[in-house]
């Protein structure tokens, strides 16, 4: 193991993240009660420019309005990009009105580390002048070529940053891919024509410790592609998946759930490395398998996921 290690900046149950647009005060409320871990408000691509300042005036009230935190949820804000003149009210006036009660800013097309940089020195100053007591985190959405190609050094942000989230339809057009698809496969591709750049972005948040997320799936009305989808995510080191439509929230934390049956074997495993350990071995089998210290990092990794939903629960 190298001597540069870079912890998990901040763990949070993020299997489900449900896009509610705040433009929409009754879609807000239903999110509030739905199941979602992770609902993100979102003032920038569902809100068309005529609705930008309510849908921000809607969000703040939201926030202020309903305890997120209470309903076992968290809330972020998606705001809108920096090439916007709505940029910079958002963040001023969620961090002022509300920037103690949402959790984390989601910054759409990150191309740059110094997009973080400018949201992150707007955040520190409003949180020192206004007082505030609790960090708001930051979160990136890689969507475009140019972030997707300093992915790495966006990663090493640090500070503030959480997560990284994986933007397919942005991200497709950026590319000038041969789709109309977001998030399905491509019948002119022979797999997943996004499993080189998921796998990219996963590589870059687990080396400088950050949760990675998968974008949307643009078609509501087939919940097996959804699920297709998020387990291709999952197999590549995803731990969630937005939702564009509620009837998405519970196939996310499907998926993104360790079954009964791989949490018990994940217990299992360390039962019979301790075992190996106090008898001086390094190694051992199970069911006939080998199992070693690596064997163990994989399993906790399912323990520490069902346990976290537990107590979500």
């Amino acid at each position: 193991m190298s001597h540069t290690l870079y912890p998990l900046n901040k763990q949070r149950l993020q299997r489900s993240e449900l896009a509610v647009p705040a433009s929409n005060p009754t879609m807000i409320d239903k999110a509030a009660e739905g199941t979602a871990d992770y609902v993100f408000l979102d003032l920038e691509d569902a809100v068309a420019p005529p609705e930008k300042e309510q849908a921000r005036c809607n969000a703040i009230q939201a926030l202020n309005d309903i305890d997120w935190a209470a309903r076992g949820k968290t809330v972020s804000v998606r705001i809108n990009g920096l090439d916007t003149h709505y940029m910079y009210r958002d963040v001023v006036d969620v961090m002022e009105q509300a920037g103690d009660r949402v959790h984390t800013l989601l910054v759409p097309k990150v191309g740059v580390p110094a997009d973080l940089y400018m949201v992150d020195a707007m955040v520190n100053q409003i949180e020192q002048g206004r007082g505030l007591h609790s960090r708001v985190g930051l979160e990136a959405l890689i969507e475009t070529a140019l972030g997707m190609a300093n992915v790495e050094a966006i990663a090493q942000f640090g500070g503030r940053l959480e997560a990284l989230h994986f933007g397919v339809a942005d991200y497709a057009a950026s590319m000038r891919a041969r789709t109309v698809n977001i998030g399905g496969l491509n019948p002119l591709y022979p797999g997943d024509q996004w499993h080189a750049s998921i796998t990219r972005m996963v590589i870059a948040c687990r080396a400088y410790g950050l949760r990675a997320i998968d974008g949307p799936f643009g078609d509501f009305s087939d919940p097996e592609g959804y699920k297709d989808g998020a387990r291709r995510a999952a197999a590549l080191g995803c731990e969630g998946k937005w939702a564009i439509h509620p009837s998405q929230v519970a196939l996310a934390n499907e998926v993104f759930s360790p079954p009964e049956t791989e949490v018990s074997k994940a217990e299992r495993i360390i039962e019979e490395l301790k075992k190996a350990e106090d008898e001086g071995r390094g190694a051992a089998s199970l069911d006939g398998k080998m199992i070693d210290a690596a064997s163990e990092k994989m399993a906790r990794n399912v323990i520490d996921v069902a346990r976290a939903i537990a107590e979500k629960v």
